[in-house]
């Protein structure tokens, strides 16, 4: 479509051509007056004057669609300005009937085959490039307003407002419920059960123990140590009582991991859904987990880990995604291709998207058509009345010029006509 210059510019021209056709019309309607109007200059005449008449009548016609002809307040004339209201209503209702019955739109939608057409367009390594240009733009702007102080302090607000909302109890006891099904709390028992073991079989325990054991005697039987260490050494009975001690607990945790029905096993079952039915059942005891639970989350050290982890999450995110060989983007370029390659292949996926924008598209005119209407009617109504005339005849004004040089021409035609006819019956 031209700019409205170049409209303006084809208006003002058809115009003079029209006026320079009346403009001669009268010129030799003039001249033919003066020459008496006889012979030659009598049918000469008859087609000036008739393409006189049939010039200012279309004048008159094309100029009262816009504006009063001389400015004279003639009825029925300034037809658009004046009619302007209905020619608004109108316009919308022809715009919602034909443009926005959803009947229509989705008809040509589903022959568009939007979803075919989507995948062949993915499938060009240069869309897919495009799309991840567009995605690098808008994750960077996403990633410049959430630095923003007020936003991360929003975003901080609303992540505590959710922690403290959240019933850490009936959380514990659903992950406890998925932990205990077919047994699988029996295999973290193992699993800590044979951390014991191997904790306990370390020289640095059997060390540990027999130094307790010594410093315990001292403390509690001083006198019983000294006949001990004259007869033999505290030490060395000590060391050896740690290792026989710890080859019995390591008997003890290796007979639990060797028995399903061990009493530790057993015990332990009764514990853990006891506890389930705790966390579900006791109020007082949900009420100390979920108060624990809110102090840990309001603390400071807390909420400055999540900043400081958000700070350099964002970091990392924004570095990927400005690098020329950004993962996140060659992912994405990668998901648009494998995208692409099935959309052209699976006839099932390219009718599911199919059906989805058709849904999508049919909710969204239906909600969208009302409001439409009424937006192109109001917007028209509040156009002052010369730029609604400038519009109109910037689009039409050029074709009205051609019907005021055809009524010029057609009238001294007609005229002829006429003429003739006149010499005839004569």
């Amino acid at each position: 479509m031209t700019d409205p210059a170049q409209r303006l510019r084809d208006l003002r021209r058809m115009q003079g051509v029209a006026l320079g056709a009346l403009g001669l019309s009268l010129s030799g309607l003039g001249v033919s007056v003066a020459m008496g109007g006889q012979g030659g200059w009598g049918w000469f005449q008859s087609f000036c004057e008739a393409a006189t008449v049939g010039g200012l009548a279309d004048w008159f016609a094309v100029t009262a669609l816009f504006r009063h002809p001389l400015g004279l307040p003639i009825p029925h004339t300034a037809l658009i300005p004046q009619g302007k209201h209905r020619i608004a209503d109108s316009l919308a209702s022809f715009v919602r009937d034909n443009f926005l019955h959803p009947d229509v739109l989705l008809a040509k939608l589903e022959r568009f085959n939007p979803a075919q057409r989507l995948g062949e367009w993915l499938a060009s390594a240069e869309h897919q490039a495009q799309v991840a240009s567009s995605a690098r733009s808008m994750a960077l702007e996403a990633l410049s307003l959430l630095n923003e102080e007020s936003v991360r302090r929003a975003l901080g607000e609303f992540l505590l407002r959710r922690a403290m909302s959240w019933n850490a109890t009936a959380t514990a006891a659903g992950v406890l419920d998925v932990l205990t099904d077919a047994g699988r709390h029996q295999q973290v028992l193992d699993g800590a059960l044979e951390k014991l073991r191997d904790y306990l079989a370390t020289p640095e325990v059997r060390t540990l123990v027999a130094a307790r054991l010594v410093k315990f005697s001292r403390a509690q039987w001083p006198k019983v140590t000294s006949v001990v260490d004259a007869l033999s050494s505290v030490d060395k009975m000590a060391d050896s009582l740690s290792d026989k001690l710890a080859l019995q607990l390591v008997e003890e945790v290796q007979e639990a991991l060797s028995q399903p029905d061990h009493q530790v096993r057993r015990e332990f079952d009764v514990w853990i859904h006891d506890f389930i039915q705790r966390l579900r059942d006791d109020e007082k005891f949900a009420q100390d987990i979920n108060a624990l639970k809110d102090r840990v989350v309001q603390s400071p050290d807390v909420r400055a880990y999540l900043d400081g982890l958000w700070l350099e999450l964002r970091a990392g995110i924004e570095a990927d995604i400005r690098r020329d060989d950004s993962a996140l983007l060659r992912h994405l370029v990668q998901s648009l291709h494998a995208l692409s390659q099935r959309m052209a292949h699976d006839e099932g996926l390219t009718q599911a998207i199919n059906d989805h924008l058709l849904s999508m598209a049919g909710h969204l005119v239906t909600r969208l058509r009302g409001g439409v209407t009424d937006h192109i009617a109001t917007t028209m109504k509040a156009w002052d009345d010369r730029s609604l005339v400038r519009q109109i005849e910037l689009s039409v004004g050029r074709d009205l010029q051609f019907i005021r040089l055809n009524g010029t021409l057609v009238g001294g035609a007609i005229g002829l006509l006429l003429h003739a006819l006149k010499a005839w019956l004569q």
